[in-house]
């Protein structure tokens, strides 16, 4: 994947960012791009009562601040003289100060290690599901047990057209950066290239109920003329691999396509175990609204029940309700 110019990588105090550092450290010589490694620490709270015979609440943010990036510096020092590498120190809320950073310096992607949300281990932590929401550039959170070169890469996208014709062309664009991203990856690192689709026929259970005079053979017709749309919409993506790629490309790669017959945030995920992903790339952006674009339910709920890495993709023009002023 040589797509990149800027990295972030985010790190934390103990070994769970390895995996991640270890990726972002590959994209970084692979796209001879730009890495900064990031800690954020805790700002020290202003109404902190201090006696006047210590050290200020500056002073010892201060000192903090110090010793962790004398910890970052020994940690990136191995790469130093092979890479355009950084460390640096952040202090706030870990989400906010992250995209703050990616602001200010127009990164185009964080990497970071996936955050195990307690008890509720397959559940997106806090910050994740908001760098996701939030962040105007890829996020890609990275398990601490995912293995070195990825074997099965699963791209799920959005071919419903039953939307307006603003939201198609947003959803359009989407789909074509997630096709982008997940067969590029696929490529570098030799695996398989998974594309998935979840449908619905609207209205099929209400029509299954028994209070609608409409007979079997009608609403069989019905479904699959539903199915039909969604599989030459699909079909489409594919056709657009194949002018993407090249037809050697395309043949050498060999994605398979799968057109499931369910609700999206629990056929998704039902894949991405089945077929043991190692990394799902997809549109966390689909929706427009008064003030931008939202991360709609279906996504999030697809993001909570996913147990691999995550490569997470806003449409372009996206903008971040994140500012640079606290």
């Amino acid at each position: 994947m040589q797509r990149f110019k800027k990295i972030i990588c985010v790190v934390t105090s103990d070994s769970s960012s390895a995996a991640a550092l270890e990726r972002a450290v590959v994209l970084a010589k692979n796209s001879q791009a730009r890495l900064t490694v990031v800690r954020v620490i805790e700002r020290i709270p202003s109404n902190i009562k201090i006696p006047n015979s210590i050290l200020s609440l500056e002073k010892i943010q201060a000192s903090i601040v110090t010793e962790h990036q004398k910890e970052l510096k020994a940690l990136i020092a191995p790469w130093h003289n092979h890479l355009d590498i950084e460390a640096k120190i952040l202090i706030g809320t870990p989400y906010l100060e992250v995209i703050r950073e990616v602001l200010r310096d127009k990164h185009d992607l964080v990497i970071k290690a996936a955050e195990i949300n307690g008890r509720l281990q397959n559940l997106v932590g806090s910050n994740d599901m908001n760098l996701m929401r939030k962040c105007p550039c890829l996020v890609w959170l990275v398990k601490s047990d995912t293995p070195k070169s990825y074997r099965r890469i699963l791209a799920a996208v959005d071919v419903d057209n039953n939307v307006t014709a603003e939201e198609i062309e947003t959803r359009n664009l989407l789909t074509h950066e997630v096709i982008d991203l997940a067969s590029s990856l696929a490529l570098s690192e030799f695996a398989e290239l998974h594309i998935a689709h979840a449908w619905e026929a609207t209205g099929e259970r209400d029509l299954r109920s028994g209070f609608a005079a409409i007979s079997e053979k009608d609403i069989v017709a019905y479904t699959d003329k539903i199915k039909q749309q969604h599989s030459q919409s699909l079909n489409k993506v594919m056709d657009g691999i194949v002018s993407k790629l090249g037809k050697n490309s395309f043949e050498y790669l060999n994605p398979q396509s799968h057109l499931i017959k369910g609700l999206a945030h629990k056929e998704i995920p039902a894949l991405a175990d089945k077929i043991e992903a190692d990394i799902v790339v997809m549109g966390t952006v689909a929706r427009t609204g008064l003030s931008g674009f939202f991360m709609g339910n279906t996504a999030e709920m697809i993001l909570n029940r996913i147990d691999c890495s995550i490569l997470a993709v806003k449409p372009p023009g996206f903008i971040t309700p994140v500012t640079l002023e606290e």
